[in-house]
């Protein structure tokens, strides 16, 4: 068996990896770190979970361990789609470089852009960036990428997905030829066959895994909804998500829910909130500072069920999430295996759910597809609840009282406005302007019955004649 100490790495970071108590390299470190020693060009594919992170930082802290850094000059870059991923990685050089006199600059935005210049001015070993915040830096002359020796790109496939290529197409204009590229991804897409062909000099391929595999200790079921109304659909399948919560009980310590739109992920965390659930929004439209904070909270157990859109799906390592819900089935199929691959790492069981309504069917079909497996199915109907029962609070159910305008509940609360048995129904039929009187509705009662096949909006000059035939 391989272990860490077999793959020549420098004793300072051997002396990083014994303290963070790691004995054993994952499959794609161990194939993936002897080769980057060599200064070979790496394309890595594994399913997340499985350590691509350390498979890059632990053979460039080795490698830059010797020589400085210019002014404005890094000598070595990792581009990451997201500030929450590019933050990771920042955090695991922090662990495996303890030892070794190294500098870093992470660039993201949300972040002054002083303090960043501040840093580069200095010169640093080691840039992380988006590829965003990367360029703005370039354009406004406070970046120089002449000196880069090591680039990586982590997530590539979701940098294609995020439509970041133009960008990262422009970056490697920018770094010198001779560069080590090193480039992870979890799925191998055509588009990233086009660009390691163009971008990678005779890469060592490393593949663990079949391409977009979901992890066997994760169990897997798709509740398949069907809401009673379409104009009742959101607040039922709310309804269902926190029924499913409830359903695992003590087995959920944590969870995260993805949802597809921004806005959803809005609604449902605040949904949850009201119904007494320990739950927090995380989406890319929000305050760095605000999502640096709930993150921080996951992490360290004060929150307990994370409301995300796919700006979390990828390289966040929270190791003992329980569980993941799908409150929408993802418009790609390989976002679901990164989605419920936030469950199940490290070896631990996870359990993900997804809910798929009918609209949903044609993705499902498409993630069933390239796991090529069934995933089985739960089966439930949709009642639309009274409102005493809707409520998070039972009301006396012999008298529902209207609530005052200042406590009105949400819509998905509210029964239906219909008039009283005891109150006479306002008659609401157009007036027609030349007679001043009401014109007749399709199937109302009056003495000429019902005038069938006539449609919704009968003629006053069809109904006259009616009238004049039969007695008004």
């Amino acid at each position: 068996m391989t272990k860490f100490s077999d793959l020549k790495l420098g004793p300072k970071v051997q002396k990083a990896i014994e303290e963070a108590g790691y004995v054993v390299p994952t499959p794609i470190q161990a194939q993936a770190i002897p080769a980057a020693l060599e200064g070979r060009d790496i394309l890595g594919i594994a399913q997340t979970g499985t350590g691509k992170t350390a498979s890059f930082t632990l053979p460039m802290i080795t490698q830059l361990a010797r020589g400085r850094a210019k002014a404005r000059m890094p000598r070595s870059l990792v581009l990451a789609p997201t500030r929450e991923l590019a933050a990771q990685v920042a955090e695991n050089f922090d662990t495996y470089s303890k030892h070794v006199k190294l500098t870093k600059a992470l660039l993201i935005g949300g972040v002054s852009f002083k303090e960043q210049d501040a840093l580069i001015d200095k010169g640093v070993d080691v840039l992380i960036a988006t590829p965003g915040r990367l360029l703005d830096h370039f354009e406004r002359g406070k970046l120089l990428l002449t000196d880069v020796k090591i680039m990586v790109v982590d997530e590539a496939d979701r940098m294609l997905d995020m439509g970041f290529i133009p960008d990262i197409e422009r970056i490697f204009s920018l770094v010198p030829f001779t560069r080590q590229t090193l480039f992870f991804s979890a799925t191998m897409a055509p588009e990233i066959e086009r660009i390691t062909n163009t971008f990678l000099s005779n890469p060592h391929r490393v593949e663990v895994a079949r391409q977009a595999t979901a992890s066997e200790t994760i169990e897997q079921t798709v509740l398949m909804f069907r809401p009673s109304r379409k104009d009742r659909s959101a607040s039922e399948k709310r309804k269902a998500l926190r029924e499913l919560i409830d359903g695992e009980g003590d087995r959920l310590k944590n969870a995260i829910i993805f949802c597809n739109r921004k806005t959803d992920v809005d609604i449902v965390a605040k949904s949850l909130k009201k119904y007494g659930y320990d739950s927090a929004p995380i989406h890319g439209d929000l305050d760095q500072s605000l999502r640096n904070s709930t993150l921080e909270g996951f992490r360290g157990g004060d929150l307990r069920i994370l409301v995300a859109s796919d700006v979390a799906a990828r390289g966040l390592d929270v190791p003992s999430v329980t569980h993941v819900f799908n409150f929408d089935v993802p418009s790609h199929a390989e976002d679901y295996v990164h989605r419920i691959g936030r469950t199940g790492r490290a070896g631990r069981d996870g359990k993900a759910i997804t809910i798929c309504q009918p609209s949903d069917e044609k993705n499902l079909e498409d993630v069933e597809k390239l796991l090529e497996r069934t995933i089985p199915r739960i089966e439930v109907e949709a009642t639309a609840a009274p409102v005493h029962e809707a409520a998070p609070v039972e009301a006396p159910q012999s008298v529902v009282e209207a609530p005052s305008p200042a406590e009105e509940k949400p819509a998905e609360q509210r029964a239906p406005e219909t008039a009283q048995p005891d109150e006479k129904p306002v008659d609401q039929r157009p007036t027609d302007k030349r007679r001043g009187s009401r014109t007749r509705n399709r199937g109302q009662d009056d003495k000429s019955g019902p005038v069938v096949g006539m449609g919704d909006h009968l003629p006053y000059f069809i109904e006259k004649s009616f009238e004049e035939r039969f007695g008004s």
